[in-house]
């Protein structure tokens, strides 16, 4: 039997946020620009759009490089970003997914699903206006996602005529900020988006920074996730037996740690157990099923067990050895997304993985401040883009892990039962 490598390959996931009018969107349009990662008819459609919009008051020549994510209509005309935009770029280093995120307040819940996948954040502050209200939310936000690194670009350093007061007062009133959330680890850089300062290169007009440009300060991360090793696997889809196999096979991604054959699994919420008998993967190439002796995180995979066991969609499958909790009761950070606020007596649905369970909103614990950065012990409403902690109830057992251990087991959405309205994005604290 030939067993291969399931390890996939490694990338950088990378999200934008800041405050509006930041140049969001302009500084992932420079990176694709210097990275020469652009097609020549997407240049060629940038400087036509350059030139119709008119992108005044900039220098002859300029290109408006936002317009390389801002790919929505609506997002062309207002000269802002709406949705979330992707785009892939590569340096002969690493790979890269970028996600420009909105900065407008409305558009928070956009800003979570960038951030929700992204090994580190990019924080962007206007040099002109320093740190704002929606800049501090972002920079929370990428804290409670436990975003692991984030890098505070200091942008239109050209506006401010590279002043390095100016960016030293943004620096010292943001630090205190950061200071709460101690498992981000925070860079402060200098740079103008616009014409490429401190972006590939160190840039002649601040020689007062000695540290590493955006792009090798990037290329240098390690993209290794700050997350618990143990083993968990949602089950999304159950293959039947065949004549020629009559094993079920349990089929989805491994969502932490790694698994091998002979290894002792427990199926969550029941508490069954039993051994791996096989790995398989598909290659829909060859169509052909590829055997492997193990599987790691991020491997999309079939498991198959020595003993038939009542296995479901939405189960998770943990090391015996390492369990995750299951519990009824548990406690949340919160991001409220919906237009209409919270009804505590209003039930909703939580969807954490392939799991679906109703559930009811309990106590607020506490609403976050985006002044302090911290939890206040005042009780609030949840409304719009409301950051807050709850305690939430289950109406029937599920797995969970703190969302500092794993991300996929320890996240959830909530949705209205009434309108099916997906109204908030969840992270389990405790």
């Amino acid at each position: 039997m030939n067993h291969t490598s399931t390890k996939t390959r490694s990338l950088l996931r990378v999200a934008t946020a800041g405050s509006v009018d930041d140049g969001k969107s302009t500084l992932i349009g420079r990176l694709l620009y210097e990275s020469k990662s652009l097609m020549v008819d997407q240049l060629a459609a940038v400087e036509r759009a350059t030139t119709q919009r008119g992108f005044a008051g900039q220098a002859a020549g300029t290109l408006d490089l936002s317009l390389l994510t801002d790919g929505l209509l609506a997002e062309r005309e207002q000269g802002i970003t709406i949705d979330v935009a992707y785009r892939y770029f590569a340096t002969p280093v690493r790979q890269f997914i970028l996600a420009d995120s909105p900065g407008h307040e409305q558009y928070t819940r956009n800003m979570v699903t960038a951030a929700s996948t992204a090994d580190v954040a990019i924080v962007l502050i206007d040099a002109t206006k320093g740190v704002l209200t929606q800049t501090r939310r972002h920079a929370l936000l990428s804290a409670l996602l436990h975003v692991p690194r984030m890098i505070v670009a200091v942008n239109k350093m050209d506006l401010v005529q590279y002043e390095q007061a100016v960016f030293a007062r943004i620096v010292d009133e943001l630090t205190p900020f950061l200071a709460a959330y101690p498992q981000v680890q925070a860079q402060f850089i200098p740079v103008s988006a616009l014409v490429g300062d401190n972006i590939v290169a160190a840039s002649a007009n601040m020689p007062w920074y000695q540290g590493a440009p955006l792009l090798p300060l990037l290329e240098g991360m390690d993209a290794a996730p700050q997350e618990s090793s143990a083993f968990r696997f949602a089950v999304q889809r159950i293959a039947r037996p065949t004549a020629s196999n009559p094993r079920r096979g349990y089929q989805g991604t491994v969502n932490g740690g790694t698994i091998a054959l002979g290894d002792t699994i427990t199926v969550h919420p029941a508490g069954r157990s039993a051994k791996v008998a096989r790995i398989v993967t598909w290659d829909a190439i060859n169509v052909t099923e590829q055997e492997h002796a193990s599987a790691e995180r991020g491997a999309a995979i079939s498991l198959e067990l020595d003993t038939q066991i009542d296995v479901s969609r939405g189960d998770v499958l943990v090391h015996t050895s390492s369990p995750a909790t299951v519990a009824t009761t548990f406690s949340a950070n919160l991001c409220w997304m919906d237009d209409a606020p919270a009804n505590l007596d209003h039930g909703y649905t939580l969807k954490l993985g392939t799991h679906v369970a109703p559930v009811e909103l309990g106590d607020i614990d506490g609403i976050f401040d985006l002044s302090a950065g911290g939890l206040t012990q005042q009780a609030g409403a949840l409304t719009l883009n409301t950051l807050a902690r709850v305690r939430l109830k289950a109406r029937r057992p599920l797995a969970l892990d703190a969302y500092a251990a794993n991300r996929h087991t320890g996240s959830f959405v909530l949705i209205d039962e009434v309108s099916n309205r997906t109204v908030a994005a969840g992270m389990v604290v405790a």
